[in-house]
């Protein structure tokens, strides 16, 4: 019943949004993670105590990183509370961590998912002597005793449930420099996830540009990409409040991860950032100062129509507004016109992906556009958008 490995590692499950599982699985393949299988919203992988704090501090796309601690059928309350209280919950559980408990419940005879959050949380309560409650919401709308919580997650689907510890804490998309926001602002994991897909050249010198950057979140995941840069370094996380945690263990994950990172070489930036609206640069700037990537690139006010990209071939990476959150989609046409007008006859050569809410404004930029993963941005439905431009690459002048 329990979920544990018989080496004394874990059965964890990495968390995404739809559609982004495989890449996640290929960042966890990265670093050493042995990647069980793939689905639509997550990847089920296992590991020791260091693969799982490795996959927290480390994936740059997951929400959340979860440990599953049992499974078991149960149709009737008894067998809920009976079978919930052979788990192991006093090596997640503490008396002075508080505990939030989510429950789901589908096509279960048990389907009242408050009631089964309270029988659960009698049984961690006797078992550990923690404060429960049931979580106050989703994950978007967690307040700061949310995180400050352990969260417990309890998933019954015809009368299999599944129970599981949050290792993370705060959602993983919550690198803690994006304080300083624009309009519509891209979540980090999902701007990593765009310049993934893109198959960036991080690692090479070509260069990035972002002609319509808001408040900086996709250059600055870029920068922390080429730097090399763990992104969870500098936060905490759930599992190290747990009463088996190994400091040693963190500590040396820390200290590897610290040797990875990458110093750029002094000079012209090679990650090109702006936007026409004075504001949002301004946000941008503040923001790559707490990421301490600022040296890293350069960011400017200028309209989308006075882009002078770098010597190429490179890559233009956009979050373009798509007409829910901005403005109608009618009103945009003309953006999306100008920025195929724009690749086409200055960025011949040129790699350009955007994250697209709407599939028909993206065919007015008139390029070649591939679908390469399709997942949600604000409850919204979106595509990640790949097109190489027609033509060899040329220069410009930033």
């Amino acid at each position: 019943m329990q979920e544990r490995t018989p080496e004394g590692g874990y059965v964890c499950f990495a968390s995404t949004a739809p559609g982004l599982a495989p890449l996640v699985a290929r960042e966890l393949s990265t670093i050493g993670v042995t990647v069980a299988d793939v689905e639509h919203d997550g990847v089920n992988f296992t590991g020791s105590a260091s693969a799982l704090y490795a996959a927290n501090l480390w994936s740059r796309v997951a929400s959340r990183v979860l440990v599953r601690i049992g499974a078991f059928r149960a149709s009737a309350f008894y067998e809920l509370e009976r079978r919930a209280a052979r788990l192991p919950w006093e090596r997640f559980l503490s008396a002075d961590v508080p505990v939030h408990v989510r429950v789901t419940c589908r096509k279960s005879r048990l389907y009242h998912s408050d009631a089964v959050a309270e029988r659960v949380m009698r049984v961690m309560a006797a078992a550990t002597g923690a404060r429960t409650a049931a979580a106050r919401g989703e994950d978007d709308g967690a307040d700061a005793a949310d995180v400050a919580a352990q969260i417990v997650v309890v998933r019954l689907v015809r009368d299999h449930c599944t129970v599981s510890v949050d290792s993370s804490g705060a959602l993983l998309h919550r690198r803690g420099y994006r304080r300083a926001t624009a309009k519509a602002p891209v979540r980090e994991t999902l701007a990593a996830a765009l310049l993934l897909a893109s198959d960036w050249d991080a690692a090479g010198s070509a260069p990035l540009v972002d002609p319509m950057c808001g408040a900086g979140t996709i250059a600055i995941e870029a920068a922390l990409i080429a730097r090399g840069r763990a992104p969870g370094l500098g936060r905490t996380f759930a599992f190290e409040r747990w009463p088996e945690f190994v400091p040693e263990a963190w500590a040396g994950v820390v200290a590897e991860a610290r040797t990875r990172e990458r110093i750029p070489v002094a000079g012209t930036p090679r990650i090109h950032a702006s936007d026409r609206d004075a504001g949002a640069v301004a946000a941008a700037e503040a923001n790559a100062e707490r990421a301490e990537v600022s040296q890293d690139i350069e960011l400017a006010v200028r309209p989308l129509s006075a882009l002078a990209p770098p010597a190429g071939p490179g890559w233009l990476v956009t979050n373009p507004p798509y007409g829910v959150r901005i403005g109608e989609r009618e009103g945009l046409r003309d953006l999306y016109a100008r920025l195929g007008d724009v690749a086409r006859t200055r960025c011949a050569g040129w790699t350009v992906a955007i994250l697209s809410g709407d599939r028909m404004l993206a065919g007015h930029t008139g390029l070649p556009f591939t679908p390469q993963l399709h997942t949600t941005h604000g409850g919204l439905p979106v595509d990640i958008l790949v097109a190489r431009v027609p033509g060899s690459a040329g220069a410009g002048h930033l």
